[in-house]
């Protein structure tokens, strides 16, 4: 089939598409992730099971994009007044997120399959990892607006860093809150903060913040380590 064409028949139904991810978040809470069915999904939402598979190929596809909605409505770009603070703010948000029982049931079960299914891990990246990156752009957007990053000329290294900055932030907190099940808390999440933005060694500082980085000052005037 061209990639110009498209299906034809009835359009698919907002409503419906809500119904059935709402269902599928809470038998993920009720059922965990391997007793989810599709006919579980389709019996909760009040639609036929071929209206799932006219949709989602399989359970995962279908659990996959039911987190990503979780993700949408969790993780907004709010505007905090200052680098340091706005960093605080997602990663907080982030760690609330993998603490709701239907993120926490599914995303490590969905990353752990992904693993050895390319076209599922392809449906990872695009329906959550690219989408959240949104969030890095438009925070650094408004940094360097403020004056507190400086802009990258070459958009191969302005995308690269955006790549990085992401990748710390969301790993270190997956990690800390599924992996070594110790809490994300706003004293973390400045710590984490005064790490990512001044590097190791101002960390290393009694209190593990820099003078002139407070709240108070803004960035005390200085480009973050690495100025990413």
């Amino acid at each position: 089939m061209s990639p110009l064409k498209r299906r034809t028949g009835r359009p698919r139904s907002v409503e419906a598409d809500r119904a059935i991810l709402g269902a599928t978040r809470a038998a993920l809470v009720e059922l965990g992730w391997g007793k989810l069915t599709m006919g579980d999904v389709a019996a909760r939402a009040g639609v036929a099971k071929t209206t799932l598979y006219r949709r989602w190929a399989g359970k995962n596809e279908l659990v996959v994009d039911a987190v990503a909605a979780v993700f949408d409505e969790h993780l907004l770009s709010a505007d905090c007044g200052s680098l340091r603070a706005d960093i605080e703010n997602v990663v907080v948000r982030f760690a609330e997120l993998l603490e709701l029982p239907e993120t926490k049931t599914a995303l490590m079960a969905v990353i752990a399959e992904a693993t050895h299914d390319e076209v599922l891990g392809a449906r990872v990246r695009s329906a959550i990892v690219d989408r959240q990156k949104r969030l890095v752009l438009i925070g650094r957007e408004r940094a360097q607006l403020r004056g507190e990053l400086p802009r990258e000329e070459d958009p191969g290294t302005a995308a690269r860093n955006a790549d990085l900055i992401f990748d710390v932030i969301a790993g270190s907190v997956v990690h800390r809150l599924l992996v070594s099940a110790e809490p994300v808390d706003a004293e973390w999440a400045q710590r984490f903060s005064t790490l990512l933005l001044h590097g190791l060694t101002a960390a290393a500082l009694p209190g593990g913040t820099p003078p002139g980085s407070g709240p108070e000052s803004g960035e005390g005037g200085q480009n973050p380590a690495g100025s990413v």
